[in-house]
């Protein structure tokens, strides 16, 4: 058995996969205001699963990680700096843990599902933030295992501002007052889908990948801003830039805890050769 964990902005997922990848549980619970606090509600959510067994668990953190020491230097949805996550989860998980960025978890589980079409994924979560990952011939690159997209100071309204400012999920509620999935209105999806183009075209321009998959809750909404987004696209194109084909996540809200499962497998099996 597997254990995945989503620590998220709002809400943290916790899920329990087989060996061969079927879902057996989950349960859902706000985040905490405290890095103690969240440990403290893993701990006692963890107890209240029926599985307590595990090989490996796998916890997804939104933010910069020192992997090799199990760390969270910075969360990008908390204040917590230099967190020792991979040991103080251990002491009652009673397993090896991992740790891993959230969004490039959803890409690896995402790309997995296409890799027999695609070889160079980019995955990017438009969700309360902005998020991305590149994954080439089934891996998490390396060279951008760090980066932080939403991050990009880019133009908008005539200054350079965050692209998750502007066109996060956040940014679409203190904008229009309204949730993704509460928007009807195809102006501002016209609207949203420019803000979205305007970090995307940067990233195709300097990653050519051969797909892009948007994933997180706005982007669960893509059948909405499809069309919009597509034209907007194709308004940038050049001969050096194409537009690659841009599709929905297969799993756009649980991407991450079955990318969760995906490292965890390999890292067992990459422990079994060893």
């Amino acid at each position: 058995m597997y254990l995945a964990v989503d620590i998220g902005a709002t809400k943290v997922l916790m899920a329990v996969f087989t060996n061969d990848g079927k879902l057996l549980e989950r349960t859902k619970f706000p985040t905490g205001e405290s890095y103690a606090k969240l440990i403290d509600d893993l701990k006692t959510e963890f107890k209240k699963l029926k599985q307590q067994d595990f090989q490996k668990a796998v916890i997804a953190v939104p933010g910069l990680l020192d992997r090799q020491a199990g760390i969270g230097i910075a969360f990008g949805n908390r204040p917590w700096k230099n967190v020792p996550i991979r040991d103080d989860t251990e002491q009652f998980l009673n397993c090896p843990v991992l740790i891993e960025n959230d969004a490039k978890l959803a890409a690896l589980s995402e790309a997995l599902l296409i890799i027999n079409d695609f070889k160079k994924v980019l995955y990017v979560t438009i969700s309360t933030g902005i998020s991305a990952g590149l994954i080439v011939n089934g891996v998490i690159d390396p060279n951008l295992a760090n980066s932080e997209s939403g991050h990009m100071r880019l133009e908008h309204n005539g200054k350079l501002e965050k692209w998750q400012d502007f066109a996060s999920g956040r940014a679409i509620v203190a904008k229009y007052g309204q949730r993704a999935s509460e928007i009807t209105d195809k102006t501002i999806w016209k609207a949203i889908a420019k803000d979205i183009t305007v970090g995307l075209i940067d990233l195709i321009a300097v990653i050519q990948p051969e797909v892009i998959i948007l994933g997180g809750g706005v982007g669960a909404h893509f059948d909405k801003f499809e069309k919009p987004l597509i034209q907007e696209l194709n308004r940038y194109s050049l001969p050096l830039v194409p537009i690659p084909p841009i599709r929905m996540a297969q799993n756009p809200e649980e991407a991450v805890i079955y990318g969760c499962y995906s490292l965890a497998k390999r890292a067992e099996m990459h422990d079994a050769i060893a």
